[in-house]
């Protein structure tokens, strides 16, 4: 008999660079002062604020030390593979992204990602869920990924559908409110299987 994870293979420590479309995403860095400020502002952005509530909220350089250091140990243990997104030519940080709740009973994961209000506007997430998508789909070797979002975000469903992450329903209270933990807003999701197409990104 067959054990449930036997087709998903953990996330390499540390994980494999991905490289594509201009972008280098590596494993983010708990003992950089850099990583830390780029991990600090891009979550206290008032627009990520906006669609989504982290479980903890960094309130400063030090908390969000210790939230970076909570991701790479997922990271470590299984159950997630976080990136520092980059520019490929000046290795300038430029966002996030993740395979979180990695589910070894079945198969799947859920992606998440934001992106620095400077690199807004240059695509970087769309190229950044292709790369992880990819990655995810063969050399991780899930069968299925997901991506939610809050309703209304219609930046992150274009993201979505361009990624070929087909919009499957949408789930009632199925995400915190802004700012809040004990109240739910209802969510978009969408999922792409790795026997789907690889789609062109580029169009």
């Amino acid at each position: 008999m067959t054990h449930p994870d036997a087709g998903i293979r953990p996330p390499a420590h540390p994980l494999p660079d991905l490289h594509g479309h201009g972008l280098r995403l590596r494993p983010w860095d708990a003992d950089s002062d850099v990583d830390v400020d780029v991990w600090f502002r891009g979550r206290a952005d008032p627009e990520l604020r906006r669609w989504n509530t982290p479980l903890k909220i960094a309130t400063d350089l030090d908390s969000a030390r210790e939230s970076l250091r909570a991701t790479a140990r997922n990271t470590a243990q299984g159950a997630a593979a976080s990136y520092c997104v980059t520019d490929a030519a000046t290795g300038a940080p430029l966002g996030h992204i993740g395979v979180n709740v990695i589910n070894r009973v079945m198969n799947t994961a859920r992606v998440g990602y934001w992106v620095l209000p400077e690199a807004r506007g240059r695509r970087v997430a769309t190229h950044a869920l292709a790369l992880t998508a990819r990655w995810a789909l063969t050399e991780l070797g899930l069968p299925r990924l997901e991506l939610g979002h809050a309703v209304g975000h219609d930046a992150s469903c274009h993201i979505a559908e361009l990624c070929g992450f087909r919009l499957e329903g949408t789930l009632r209270g199925g995400m915190w409110e802004a700012g809040r933990h004990d109240a739910y807003r209802d969510m978009h999701l969408h999922a792409r299987l790795a026997t789907d197409p690889e789609p062109d990104v580029n169009l």
